[in-house]
């Protein structure tokens, strides 16, 4: 395979550590790589220690994060660390859309 066509490929996974500081929930890559290695982060429901364990679309991210629960489902990988809005559209928030659900007033 040459090099150009390597490049053209779609890209199918990325490190859950580049992919943490990618979508913004932690300010360095490397404090997202010490998270995933003491064990915090989940994928899939299986926790993880390596930062370099490969994420794909569709993937469910669990972790704990300023005493708030946090699952995203991951919608795209990236190619950078970009603005916040930017990096809103790389997850979905699970924990969040379950909260506003339930919190619809009941009628009465």
């Amino acid at each position: 395979m040459t090099r150009q066509s390597v490049e053209q490929q779609p890209q199918r996974s990325i490190r859950v550590d580049k992919w943490l500081w990618y979508c913004r929930a932690f300010k360095s890559r490397t404090m997202a790589a010490g998270f995933v290695s003491a064990g915090k982060v989940r994928v899939n429901r299986e926790r993880i220690h390596k930062q370099g364990t490969a994420i794909h679309i569709g993937d469910v991210l669990t972790f704990m994060l300023r005493d708030k629960v946090v699952a995203y489902e991951v919608l795209a990988l990236g190619e950078r660390r970009g603005p916040y809005k930017e990096a809103q559209l790389l997850y979905k928030d699970l924990v969040d859309e379950g909260h506003h659900s339930s919190s619809t007033p009941a009628a009465e």
